[in-house]
């Protein structure tokens, strides 16, 4: 009985504790241990604060999945877009390495003896020293001309004309004369002979005259070389000075190559190089020549030096004007076992060659920015210097889309001006210290006209670029380069030139296209300009697309931060992002901390 009370009591105990704890939590499952009522998990915090955005263009933020507006791609959690604190390494997803379709290759020793294929074109020239002009001794009228045309062959002794000439028959009496004073005067009639000899009059016709004492009117001119005629000069009838030019001979026995060499090739030709040339005019034929002679100018628009071969022309097979294709092969400008790398994975930026090289055992593709040192160009490749090892891996395809997604992620690229977060220096001078408010002032006016231009390629429209464009030139001549000295006058003067050729080639030009084109390297001109001298009033901002020109890129100045793109308008008004603000913080780069810098 006693054992049947005690269960009993514990029965009664068990119920009211349960009971008891049910009106007190309210039937709520537990929380663990040190969470607060309604606080919600992490994880699940986490998940409603997840952003999304899109490797390729990173400024794409969405709280949601999906594509990218711009390129279509998927999207991906920003947490998981880089994970790197290094700021020339470039992270992405192999989505967008496969997109992108980014390609690498190691880099090696050069090909063969770093031998250099330098292909030339030309034309077959006559050989100056060779061209005569045939010329007529005595003043006269042509009575008649026995060579008529142009390209005629014409031999030495040959007659070319007759000429009617009074001066020479008054000549001719002055000798009859003299011959009547010769054993008293005989210098009278030396010097009468002498004036017949001076004019080209043969011996035997001077010899004739004295003893027939009979005057010519009339005098043949002869073939002083032969040739071929280059130009004929006169006409029947004409009547010619003393010195008159009857035509142009000139001998094809042998004839002048002239070959156009670019002035980045020429350190690698030397006179005495042996050039392989082929004729389009003669198929199936390779010939060969040595330079004899290498243009000590450089023709300032083609930028290019003739190089000569001279060559004999046995039976005339080659002929003046015709078209020559050459190649010199010589060595280039590497060691013995020298490392290079193709063209195509090379990106220039001014005088800075970069590259991307690819971080091996990275979990995700990773592809570091390089500056490298480069020689001379061996074929399809270039030669290695500085910056390379033999073994590593760069980007021989997608190289462009690689530093597009560099410069949205504000991290070292081929065009980021940041460049004080890659410890690399300034190419461009400081001159805001001694730069006159003055100037400063008008400088502004030029940014105030640019924007206006900006606006209009906002709009697309190639009629208001070109008006906006002249508005920015007649600012640009307002500016007074007076106020500035020394150095920084002589760097005004240089950008002055830019600035001033390519406004006027947007204002010329009715082709969008090609305004915005010139828009880019006019911007590029005026950033470099106010980073030199500084800027006054508003914040302006550098703004960069990067799938402008086919993935090259470019940018452009903005008072606002929004993006409003004027390389596509409408078509992607808000593709780009912010590079740089100014006025710039000149800040020395040593105290720049790159785990600090910040990356979309």
């Amino acid at each position: 009985m006693n054992n049947w009370k005690i269960f009993l009591s514990i029965i009664i105990t068990a119920v009211i504790s349960l009971g008891a704890g049910y009106l007190l939590f309210g039937g709520k499952t537990a929380e663990p241990a040190g969470q607060e009522e309604g606080h919600q998990h992490p994880a699940a915090a986490e998940q409603e604060a997840e952003i999304w955005t899109c490797s390729m263009h990173p400024q794409i933020r969405q709280n949601e999945p999906g594509n990218c507006p711009i390129c279509g791609m998927e999207l991906i959690p920003l947490s998981e877009a880089s994970s790197s604190n290094n700021p020339l390494v470039m992270e992405m997803t192999p989505e967008a390495v496969k997109l992108a379709n980014v390609q690498t290759i190691a880099v090696g020793n050069a090909n063969g003896a770093n031998t250099k294929t330098i292909s030339l074109t030309g034309k077959v020239k006559t050989d100056e020293r060779l061209v005569s002009s045939q010329v007529a001794h005595v003043p006269g009228r042509i009575e008649q001309l026995f060579v008529t045309f142009t390209g005629e062959e014409v031999r030495k002794g040959q007659r070319l004309a007759t000429i009617y000439s009074p001066e020479l028959a008054t000549t001719q009496r002055e000798l009859i004369e003299a011959l009547k004073w010769k054993d008293s005067q005989p210098q009278l009639l030396e010097a009468a002979r002498n004036k017949l000899r001076n004019w080209k009059v043969p011996e035997a016709t001077i010899e004739e005259i004295e003893s027939s004492k009979e005057v010519k009117t009339n005098v043949t001119i002869y073939a002083d070389q032969s040739g071929v005629v280059l130009k004929r000069r006169v006409s029947v009838g004409d009547y010619l000075k003393e010195g008159g030019v009857l035509f142009d001979i000139a001998s094809l026995g042998r004839v002048w190559l002239l070959f156009d060499a670019y002035e980045e090739d020429l350190a690698e030709i030397r006179v005495g190089d042996v050039v392989s040339y082929t004729v389009p005019a003669i198929p199936g034929r390779t010939f060969s020549a040595r330079i004899s002679f290498i243009d000590p100018v450089i023709d300032p628009q083609a930028r290019i030096a003739a190089l000569r071969a001279e060559v004999s022309n046995p039976g005339g097979l080659l002929k003046p004007e015709m078209f020559l294709r050459g190649t010199i092969t010589s060595k280039a400008g590497g060691e013995k076992g020298a490392l290079s790398v193709p063209k195509t994975a090379v990106l220039w930026t001014g005088p800075r060659s970069v590259v991307y090289v690819e971080i091996p055992g990275a979990t995700v593709p990773s592809y570091e920015f390089r500056e490298v040192t480069l020689g001379d160009a061996a074929g399809g490749e270039y030669i290695v210097k500085e910056g390379l090892e033999a073994g590593e891996r760069v980007v021989v395809n997608g190289a462009f889309v690689i530093d597009a997604a560099a410069q949205l992620n504000n991290m070292a690229s081929m065009m980021n001006r940041n460049v004080r977060q890659t410890g690399m220096a300034e190419t461009v001078p400081d001159y805001t210290a001694g730069t006159p408010e003055a100037f400063r002032k008008q400088l502004m006016s030029v940014i105030d006209n640019y924007l206006l231009l900006k606006n209009a390629f906002v709009d697309s429209d190639p009629g208001q670029a070109g008006q906006r464009a002249e508005q920015v030139l007649m600012a640009i001549d307002k500016v007074d380069m007076g106020l500035l000295k020394g150095n920084a006058h002589m760097f005004w003067m240089e950008k002055m030139g830019a600035l001033q050729a390519h406004g006027n080639a947007i204002r010329k030009s009715e082709d969008i296209e090609e305004q915005r084109k010139q828009f880019s390297f006019f911007t590029n001109a005026l950033v470099e300009t106010i980073t030199a001298f500084g800027t006054e009033g508003s914040t302006l901002y550098l703004q960069h697309c990067p799938m402008a020109f086919d993935n090259e890129g470019a940018d452009w100045l903005s008072t606002e931060e929004a993006i409003s793109n004027p390389y596509y308008g409408e078509k992607m008004l808000k593709c780009g992002s912010v590079k740089e603000t100014f006025p710039l913080d000149r800040r020395p780069t040593a105290q720049a901390n790159p785990s600090q810098l910040h990356k979309h």
